[in-house]
């Protein structure tokens, strides 16, 4: 009896669609639905908040999700796949601090507590938590990098919590829009039913998406890394 063909799936190719999709919802929102982006604002402060959801979801989200796929993606040596992974990252760690720094500086200007919802629980301690990753990766794996056998013991949980973190950030993004939303239409910002809270709805779904698709695959992005 004659085996079934075996379908290839371009999910790598889809786990890229998935997030340029969610990073253009997140700028129609930030720019058509909210008036725009500022670092600093004397008359409308929103403007300050909405660096943040932008820098998080492009940072934490796409380019770590990237990153993380750089291993599968990128042609060439390991050497230049672990340089490409660790460029990424860094890149989306330095937008995720000045993602912090624009709602700390909101909340500042505009008197609001600081750190009272599990949304900004989680955010704090993703970040916290990534840079650590991120230097010990860079310490043990690139310069002035460990010895053969500590690289190897090091390896599985570096795996291990860089998977761990990229959920953690879904779920950061996901409570991230659902309290900004929850907040804007009891404020009566937004109907619950108009197009900006419809599209704030999509984007969740992409971020879920972007982060199931390529399942397991993820894990098996870092094998041999450690080289």
């Amino acid at each position: 009896m004659a085996a079934a063909p075996v379908v290839r799936l371009p999910v790598f190719g889809l786990v890229r669609l998935l997030g340029l999709a969610a990073s253009a919802a997140i700028l129609v929102w930030a720019v058509h639905f909210r008036g725009g982006m500022a670092l600093s604002s004397e008359k409308d402060k929103l403007l300050i908040f909405n660096v943040h959801p932008v820098l998080m979801l492009i940072g934490f989200v796409v380019l770590n999700s990237e990153a993380i796929l750089a291993y599968k993606t990128v042609s060439g040596t390991k050497k230049l796949k672990k340089l490409v992974h660790l460029s990424l990252q860094f890149i989306a760690m330095i937008l995720s601090i000045v993602g912090l720094w624009a709602v700390w500086k909101f909340h500042n200007e505009k008197a609001i507590d600081h750190l009272y919802t599990l949304h900004s629980w989680l955010g704090l301690s993703c970040i916290i938590l990534f840079s650590i990753q991120w230097a010990a990766g860079f310490w043990t794996f690139w310069y002035p990098g460990g010895s053969r056998s500590g690289r190897a013991s090091l390896l599985p949980w570096h795996v291990f919590f860089g998977v761990f973190l990229y959920v953690l950030a879904i779920a950061t993004s996901v409570s991230g829009l659902l309290e900004k939303s929850i907040f804007m239409q009891s404020a009566k910002m937004i109907g619950r039913f108009s197009m900006e809270a419809m599209l704030m709805n999509l984007l969740g779904v992409l971020v879920i998406l972007a982060a199931i698709s390529p399942g397991a695959g993820k894990i098996d992005t870092y094998r041999g890394s450690s080289e």
